[in-house]
């Protein structure tokens, strides 16, 4: 019955559906019309031959006609008859085709089909929806981003503006809503005010009205959006967003400190009450050559080796770990601790001559917005570099840029390659990254390549090309989303690194940290232990995880899973 009902709705709410009952009634009286014309002159032309029947009969005959069953129990016996009965036959063919196709159609199938369409996108959220999370677009950023609430147990539902893109969307399988993204009703009927947050990821234009159409709604609820200039901050601010991703100047920062510089510093990337992280390279410093435990890193500084990038992946090392010239590695400490560090490392000669005489000089591939930004650290961080672009219109500093395809051994010759210590490539389409990244590695064997990835399926792809590091430009905004949504200390790792926390497993409760096996088993790496009222920051191997307790961790998202997963931890 609620079937019927909601075919009924759906049928009774279209205009050109009511236009068409009413053509409907129209043809079902002609119809009524003609069978009664058709009973009269069947006994008219009967009495004529001499054969009598009653009305009844003469129905039937008419119905059986028309229908084209035509029995043949029933029949004329002159040429004026079997001439009526053709016309009968005719008639009857004629209101099949359209009559019956018609009724079907418009009466069933088409209101079962909008019905059915309906269902799939609804314009409204159930009332008890609550704690969700309204996402206006399904893109590289967001379709990682849904990975992530769905294995942590988040709702979501991407809202779009038309239901062609909603069928879409939910035959891949994806919760969506249909509406209009600048109507505050459409929000209302999300049920904005008790969803744990807003992300709207489009044009500026977009994102603005999506930020002043939910404040109509709701003034408390999170709204993230991305910006791409300035002058687009200051608006959405005005509008009420909440938090601003400026995509383009993170992954700029994040290339550039990942750039291979002799004497390298150890640059904080996030804290987390007193505990710092930062990220170090071994390029040029007295680690080179050395194993983690006879580097003597943690007895000369404090500081612990926390996790190493291997391919883009950050795993935490075992002591026998050796460090090279490209080794990049996150450190955590006390703001004393990291300048120790700094004071230690970051000023060591390097043993090897012709270290010691080279300039690092960094090449970067893509003249856009997160090349620019790349650009604007690498001053910050005193390191020369040069552009490669194509379109002279998107120039900044064309004092510094050459004009032409970075896949022309001329162009890149001019703009220093054969003498760059790294080179960053920054384009946004991954098939040029990877076109571009086999070219530098084939010229150039032993130059550190960094690339830039919007698609997270491609990273691997970009290792293989021969890439020493990749940076999803999906991963580092979903990432950072998702740490704003948990509420949690947000580190703003962007390269899939999460800080978190979680209470200490019975099974590991009363053993010390070196017996629990929690960086072997599951990839992650305790910062801090929290017990009682106090946090103990950077505990030793010896340290008992008390019952009752917390665990500050870090790793990648897969590493929180496994410990969630390897603990039974909820």
């Amino acid at each position: 019955m609620k079937a019927i009902g909601s075919v009924l709705t759906t049928f009774l709410e279209s205009r050109t559906s009511r236009s068409n009952l009413l053509t409907l009634g129209k043809l079902l009286l002609l119809l009524a019309i003609l069978v009664g014309a058709f009973t009269v002159i069947f006994h008219i032309l009967m009495e004529r031959e001499g054969q009598h029947y009653s009305w009844i009969t003469g129905f039937y005959w008419t119905l059986t006609v028309m229908s084209t069953l035509g029995f043949g129990d029933i029949t004329f016996h002159t040429d004026l008859g079997r001439g009526f009965s053709i016309i009968v036959l005719g008639t009857g063919v004629i209101f099949l085709l359209v009559l019956l196709p018609f009724t079907f159609i418009e009466f069933f199938y088409a209101p079962w089909m909008k019905a059915q369409a309906a269902a799939r996108a609804p314009r409204e959220l159930p009332a008890e929806t609550e704690r969700h999370v309204i996402l206006t677009m399904h893109g590289p950023t967001t379709k990682l981003l849904t990975r992530l609430l769905e294995k942590h147990h988040y709702p979501f539902y991407t809202l779009v503006p038309t239901l062609t893109e909603a069928l879409e969307l939910h035959d891949r399988g994806v919760p969506v809503v249909v509406g209009d993204l600048s109507d505050p009703e459409t929000y209302r009927r999300l049920r904005v005010d008790r969803a744990a947050m807003v992300v709207s990821t489009l044009s500026d234009v977009i994102n603005t009205n999506v930020t002043f159409s939910v404040r109509e709604v709701s003034e408390s609820v999170p709204v993230i959006t991305s910006a791409r200039s300035s002058a687009a901050r200051d608006v959405l601010e005005l509008a009420g967003v909440s938090h601003l991703l400026s995509l383009n100047d993170m992954m700029g920062q994040a290339l550039s400190r990942r750039v291979l510089v002799g004497n390298s510093i150890a640059q904080p990337i996030g804290n987390l009450g007193e505990l710092v992280i930062a990220e170090a390279s071994a390029h040029g410093t007295s680690l080179e050559g050395q194993t983690l435990a006879a580097s003597g890193l943690r007895n000369d500084t404090g500081l612990s080796v926390v996790g190493v990038w291997d391919h883009g992946n950050l795993v935490p090392p075992s002591p026998a770990f050796t460090f090279d010239e490209k080794t990049l590695f996150i450190l955590a400490g006390t703001v004393p601790q990291i300048a120790t560090y700094n004071a230690i490392y970051a000023h060591t000669a390097p043993t090897d001559p012709d270290k010691a005489a080279s300039k690092p000089s960094v090449v970067i591939v893509g003249g856009g917005r997160v090349g620019r930004a790349t650009a604007r650290a690498l001053d910050e961080r005193d390191i020369t570099w040069s552009i490669i672009e194509k379109d002279a219109g998107r120039v900044e500093f064309p004092e510094r840029t050459h004009i032409g395809d970075g896949a022309e051994f001329e162009v890149v010759v001019k703009a220093g390659m054969h003498d760059a210590t790294s080179i960053v490539i920054t384009t946004h389409d991954d098939d040029t990254n990877i076109f571009l990244t086999i070219f530098y590695r084939k010229l150039r064997p032993r130059t550190q390549i960094i690339s830039r990835c919007t698609h997270e399926a491609n990273v691997a792809r970009l290792h293989r090309a021969g890439a020493d590091l990749v940076l999803s430009y999906a991963s580092m905004s979903a990432n950072v989303i998702f740490n704003h949504l948990r509420g949690e200390d947000n580190l703003l790792l962007a390269e899939g690194v999460s800080v978190f926390t979680a209470p200490v497993p019975s099974a590991l409760a009363g053993r010390t940290l070196a017996d629990s096996q929690v960086p072997t088993l599951t990839g992650c790496s305790i910062l801090a232990i929290d017990r009682d009222d106090r946090r103990e920051l950077q505990p030793g191997p010896q340290s008992i995880l008390p019952p009752g307790g917390k665990l500050v961790l870090i790793g990648s998202v897969s590493a929180e899973e496994k410990f969630n997963e390897t603990f039974h931890v909820g």
